[in-house]
This record gives structure tokens, sequence and C-alpha cells, in this order.
């Protein structure tokens, strides 16, 4: 059984103490809430200065803390680049990696996301890769082709062994930050699409056990409908994930499904 997900992405919002309340809000309110988890998951990318602070606040038994980014290297002269063997002794044990704001600002590509994937992976962090394409791709009816290009060209290069433990994270990048969502049946469209293409490339089993989710303005107001698709496992959360309520109920909207 694949593992669902909520995971809380906090961007470049908050300070090193307002960032504690919120960790220590969910934390404390997740003690309350009953999950297996084997089966589900909680996830937190607070911004690189908090990390440290948030892993001594937070039980790893509700929470894992993620990194929102790691570098390309794995140290050198590469001012203001924080590495993967940074954010292990700041308390990470996971990190996002190719997120679209990563991509449109600072030109992350293929080649590069491949380096960072490779470094995740070989040091026991766990990647959430995101993938996903803009407006103007998805009106031109190519949708399928970028987000098939973007896994091929990263993911599929990795051994079967090495794929299993990436998390996968769809982005229509058209609704993040817009206050737009993909419909459920857009979204359950595109994962299916994803799962299907992993089928091929590796196994019905890998497919099946790979979890993907859905990254694009989900909030409790349309969590259900997202989450009670087959083939969404969850979600990459931002603008919601600042809000300790508005978190909780995706949380629990996840263990209903």
């Amino acid at each position: 059984m694949r593992k669902k997900i909520i995971a809380g992405n906090w961007k470049m919002n908050t300070d090193i103490n307002s960032g504690l309340e919120l960790a220590k809000t969910i934390n404390e309110s997740l003690k309350n809430l009953v999950f297996n988890s084997k089966e589900y998951g909680v996830v937190i990318a607070p911004p690189f200065t908090h990390l440290y602070a948030v892993s001594k606040v937070i039980d790893n038994k509700f929470i894992q803390l993620s990194a929102q980014n790691i570098a390309d290297n794995e140290k050198g002269a590469f001012t203001g680049e924080v590495s993967v063997d940074m954010i292990k002794s700041a308390g990470a044990t996971a990190t996002i990696l190719g997120h679209s704001e990563r991509r449109t600002y600072y030109g992350e590509n293929s080649s590069t996301l491949s380096k960072k994937l490779n470094l995740a992976i070989k040091n026991n962090i766990l990647p959430i890769f995101c993938i996903g394409e803009i407006l103007a791709e998805r009106e031109k009816e190519i949708h399928f082709n970028v987000v098939e290009k973007q896994v091929s060209e990263v993911l599929f290069n990795l051994t079967v062994e090495d794929f299993s433990k990436v998390v996968i994270a769809y982005e229509p990048v058209w609704a993040i930050g817009t206050g737009k969502v993909a419909t459920p049946e857009q979204a359950q469209e595109m994962h299916e699409f994803i799962r299907n293409l992993i089928e091929k490339k590796y196994s019905k089993n890998i497919a099946q056990y790979t979890t993907i989710l859905y990254g694009g303005s989900c909030s409790p107001s349309n969590a259900e409908g997202l989450f009670s698709k087959p083939d969404i496992d969850g979600g990459l959360i931002g603008g919601a994930s600042l809000k300790a309520e508005d978190f909780l109920k995706l949380i629990e909207i996840r263990l209903k499904h």
C-alpha cells in the first residue's frame, strides 16, 4: 500500500519565532489524531533558517521535517548554497526538489535536478519531486508531453530501487498561488497518466507503490473532491500550510479517504 501524505511547503514565509509556534501547534494537535504512520505521513518544509529549531519542537513519530531545496554539489565554493549534508545536520530527512518556482525563477533544469535527486537518495533524504505544466502548455494541449518529458529526463534515469524512494508531486503551475485549482477530474487524469508512465517504465507493482501528491492551491474547501480520487495520494500544500487550522483540516480530510 502506498503512503498517503500531506506536506506543507512554507516557502519564504515566517520568521523563526512564528515558524516555531506554527510547528508546535501542528505537533500538539497531531497527538490527538490516530493514524498509522506507515500508511499516512505529515511533512513540513520550513525555510532553511528554521530547520534546526523546528527539529527540536516536533515529534518525528508524527511529522517528517523537510528542506525546500538542496544544492547540486556536496560542498565547496558555492556561496549561499545549502548542501544535503547541512540539511541532514539540521534535522531534515526530506527535501522538495524541482518546485515550479525553482524551475521558473532560478532556471533549474533536468540536468541540475538529476544531480540534486541523486544526492538526496545517496544521503537517505526523501525527495519530493515536483513536475507540472504552465498555463500556455495546457492551453496548447501539450501538458501530457511536458509532464512525460520531466519524468523521463530525471526520474526514469533511476534504478528501480532508487525510484521506489521518491515521492512525486504534480503541480499544475497555473494553479499555484492563483486561487485556481485543477478540477478533481483534471488532477486525477494527470495522476493516472503519471502512474501509467511508471508502470510502463518499471512495473505495475512499482506504479501502485509510488506516492503521487497534488500541488496547486489545495485547501480545505476543495480537498474532499481531490483526495477522493484513486490516484491522488495527498497534497503538497502552499498557502494553507501556513495556517495550522487549515493544514490540520487537510490532514483530517486525507485520513477519511
